[in-house]
């Protein structure tokens, strides 16, 4: 309790300097900021000479040789972009052309399935073996009834 009205009494000390007052033992500490340096200026003299003057004039005006490269560079840049541009859109046309025809191809791939499945269906070999035995009087090969012939076409 001593201990506390002591820094009661310190603290009423610098509150009337600092204007505020902090209670517990979690009080920030102020810091310390460090001191500027001076930046140490060279004196000016009164005037440059024409020399100078001149030199520095001549370097900053352009040449008309500068300015027509940097013309030609900044053509020659908006050229490439325009290419690129170009190119890229070619490459997602093509890829979605790709795309629906591979699409097609795969409806196309399932008609056609279908269809052969439909025929293999409809089609007993058995059926036609008994109407070309039967009906027209067919009869399998045998050893010599076997001829073979050139195509006059060879």
């Amino acid at each position: 309790m001593a201990a506390d009205r002591r820094y009661r009494q310190q603290n009423r000390v610098t509150s009337d300097r600092e204007k505020f007052y902090v209670y517990g033992n979690a009080v920030r500490q102020a810091e310390v900021q460090p001191k500027r340096r001076q930046e140490v200026r060279p004196a000016k003299t009164g005037k440059t000479s024409s020399q100078v003057m001149r030199n520095r004039n001549r370097a900053m005006k352009i040449s008309p040789a500068y300015a027509i490269f940097f013309i030609l560079a900044a053509v020659c840049t908006v050229a490439v972009c325009v290419v690129y541009i170009r190119l890229q859109t070619e490459v997602v046309t093509r890829s979605a052309h790709v795309t629906s025809m591979q699409e097609e191809l795969a409806d196309l791939t399932e008609a056609n399935d279908t269809a052969y499945n439909a025929a293999v269906d409809s089609v007993n070999l058995d059926t036609v073996r008994e109407k070309a035995m039967n009906e027209m009087g067919m009869v399998y090969e045998s050893q010599g009834n076997v001829v073979e012939y050139k195509s006059p076409d060879e």
